[in-house]
């Protein structure tokens, strides 16, 4: 085999498994309850964003946020696994894809409560609101801020 034709099949084998790892951490396993509509406009705003998300409907969340390590004062009405991390409520997906690009050592993104103008609320004016990074031992910090509209 040619020197050259050798590595041209480098090359394109490591831009596959680079897409088959990026296709992977995309994939987003959400947890909701039946009757949530919200739920179901953030997992669209999701998939319009190029992830690729699994549904799952469940009675009850909160095992699921118990599972991830979110104290009830950071929940919401959804908990989404992607990556090795968790996400809770209404994360834009820009800041997931930033979560995923970064591997901060953290257990979630969180958006606690239901704020207005986020992915899936999707109305035209409310509050300021916060994305939360989650860290291991309970701390939070600021991840993002979207200003009021």
């Amino acid at each position: 085999m040619q020197r050259r034709t050798f590595l041209s099949l480098v090359v394109a084998a490591s831009a596959a498994l680079a897409t088959v790892a990026q296709a992977a951490a995309g994939n987003v396993d959400v947890y909701k309850g039946a009757e949530c509509g919200c739920c179901d406009k953030w997992v669209q705003h999701m998939r319009d964003d190029g992830f690729v998300v699994r549904v799952n409907v469940v009675p009850d969340t909160a095992a699921y946020r118990a599972k991830a390590g979110i104290p009830l004062a950071l929940g919401a009405c959804h908990t989404a696994f992607v990556g090795g991390y968790a996400v809770e409520g209404h994360v834009p997906p820009v800041d997931i894809k930033r979560l995923l690009a970064q591997r901060p050592a953290a257990l979630a993104l969180v958006v606690p409560g239901m704020p207005q103008t986020s992915p899936g609320m999707d109305r035209p004016h409310g509050e300021a609101w916060d994305v939360l990074l989650l860290a291991a031992d309970g701390s939070t910090k600021v991840f993002s801020s979207y200003a009021a509209k």
